[in-house]
């Protein structure tokens, strides 16, 4: 924790880098992505503070937008599509990831009522032929389309992308080498950015 806190102190010492922040924030990206603590989007990308709005949950999960509950991942999607305008989202899964491999391995969660609940609310289990594998790669790429057919039923999304204004990225980013893949839907596989 003793390195957090020193960064922390020193960090608000270039007030001059971060004084054009005050006037607002224009991202062109959502990056919806896993809560996993080796998921670093800014450091994935390079981006600035500014430039990618973010959302992480476990498992990089798109709640079905019909549910009558009101959810904050559904409250910071529609912000971003509608009041921020960005023109991309990237639902970014990644290999190892916890909450896939325990959909899919059908883990028992009882420890973690909360997390047990979420899952079952959220994720619909992927097709996966080895749950076994430690990656979870099949699954995990299986489950980022399905966030991305969920995010399809939003109706702020299906308006932007009917109107030509809004473009959807799958990505799967494995943590131990550090190399992204990228859905394309004209060979239904991920390939290397």
């Amino acid at each position: 924790m003793q390195p957090l806190i020193d960064n922390a102190r020193t960090f608000g010492q270039r007030p001059e880098e971060f004084a054009h922040l005050a006037e607002g924030q224009s991202p062109e990206v959502l990056f919806i992505t896993c809560a996993d603590s080796r998921v670093v989007p800014a450091l994935i990308t390079g981006a600035r503070p500014g430039e990618l709005f973010e959302l992480r949950t476990a498992g990089n999960i798109v709640p079905p937008y019909g549910s009558a509950t009101p959810t904050g991942e559904k409250a910071t999607i529609e912000y971003a599509v509608q009041v921020l305008g960005v023109k991309h989202v990237v639902v970014c899964g990644h290999s190892h990831c916890g909450a896939v491999g325990a959909v899919v391995r059908h883990d028992d969660l009882s420890a973690v009522p909360a997390v047990r609940d979420w899952l079952a609310h959220a994720a619909e289990e992927p097709k996966c032929t080895d749950p076994g594998d430690p990656t979870v790669a099949e699954a995990v790429q299986n489950h980022v389309l399905t966030q991305l057919e969920r995010l399809r039923s939003y109706p702020c999304i299906e308006q932007r992308i009917e109107a030509g204004e809004l473009q959807l990225h799958g990505w799967y980013y494995e943590v131990h080498t550090g190399v992204v893949r990228e859905h394309h839907a004209h060979s239904d596989t991920f390939e290397t950015l």
